[in-house]
């Protein structure tokens, strides 16, 4: 993590845990304000990939699920990482700061498939290195466009476009509120989180989480890395996967799944009653599959409405039949939810 960053938020109150990342409050108390309000999020528990170099571009196009030709100043993307069996090893944010290519995902994530990246680098112009300099916060809530717009600059106007404005680069993401993306170099964005603070509530990392949930975005975490293949957390339906660009890790099985396949997996949004909460990789059981598992946590958060809101890949089959229960096949009901998209339907046979 950025130290000066760090030391910047324990100033003025943030706590920071391996495990769960930082917080203002209470992880259920912040999930509350931003349910209700206008927050900033302190995103430190993601990290960032800066790739310069004249074949920045052409070198993870040959790595990565979606079109790196599509990022622009204008315009950002989720892309993911895959193994050769089309399995996600990470799922990026990809955006342009300053003239370079970042990809952000989570710091324990990056930690293991930079190097790995790096390997497939060869002959290839390009550097990959995390970028310390730059820090990112997250904004979000009922008034947070006026707010942001002040500080900012003109914020870009449709989901996943970008816009660079002086010392920052601004996202647009979906949400239960107007939601924000906004990265740059320490001292500025310590500035923005000082000139936001008196009209936004501080939060952490379980924010971000909660958000993303809603908004139906798949992650990638440690527990989850080469746990489904693109299409099964909905990379097909939200524009993570570009289906005529060239090769990449996987993109036979990709590609094969896309065209030939019948897809028995998909991600959907629930909720549950649950004494803990459940975590990245937690099992989901149906009464027609028994003891085996019919669907994987994805991510799960408090919900301001009283348990924990999910995402989870579940067997399409077991979905539509109806009764889920998490961590056993006599565990809490899950209660499936509507995600902010439409999936398409089943294909028959």
């Amino acid at each position: 993590m950025n130290q000066l960053w760090q030391t910047f938020l324990s100033d003025i109150g943030a706590e920071f845990d391996s495990e769960t990342g930082s917080r203002f409050d209470s992880a259920s108390d912040e999930i509350k304000a931003a349910a209700a309000g206008n927050v900033l999020v302190d995103l430190s528990h993601q990290g960032l990939i800066r790739a310069t170099g004249e074949d920045a571009t052409s070198f993870l196009l040959s790595q990565l699920t979606n079109d790196l030709n599509q990022v622009s100043e204008t315009n950002s993307q989720i892309s993911a990482y895959c193994t050769p069996k089309g399995r996600m090893l990470a799922l990026f944010r990809i955006f342009i700061h300053n003239g370079d290519l970042v990809l952000m995902a989570p710091v324990a994530v990056i930690d293991t498939v930079l190097p790995r990246l790096r390997m497939y680098v060869m002959r290839a112009k390009v550097t990959l290195e995390t970028a310390e300099d730059l820090v990112s916060i997250g904004v979000s809530g009922p008034d947070i466009e006026k707010n942001l717009t002040n500080l900012v600059g003109e914020l870009p106007a449709e989901i996943n476009d970008a816009r660079q404005a002086g010392k920052f680069s601004t996202i647009r993401l979906n949400g239960p509120h107007p939601r924000f993306l906004v990265t740059g170099e320490t001292d500025a964005i310590k500035q923005l989180w000082q000139q936001m603070s008196a009209n936004c509530t501080a939060t952490g990392s379980a924010v971000w989480s909660w958000l993303e949930i809603m908004a139906g975005q798949p992650s990638v975490v440690t527990q989850t890395s080469e746990a489904f293949v693109p299409q099964m957390a909905n990379l097909d339906v939200i524009d993570g996967v570009n289906f005529k660009k060239g090769c990449y890790p996987g993109q036979e099985i990709v590609a094969r799944m896309q065209y030939l396949g019948k897809l028995k997996q998909r991600m959907y949004r629930a909720r549950v009653n649950a004494d803990v909460r459940p975590l990245p990789g937690d099992n989901l059981f149906a009464p027609s599959f028994r003891d085996q598992s019919a669907g994987t946590v994805v991510d799960a958060q408090y919900s301001p409405e009283g348990g924990f809101d999910l995402l989870a890949v579940i067997q399409i089959r077991a979905a539509g039949e109806g009764e889920l229960h998490l961590g056993a096949t006599d565990g809490p009901l899950v209660d499936l939810l509507e995600l902010p998209y439409e999936l398409p339907p089943v294909k028959e046979g």
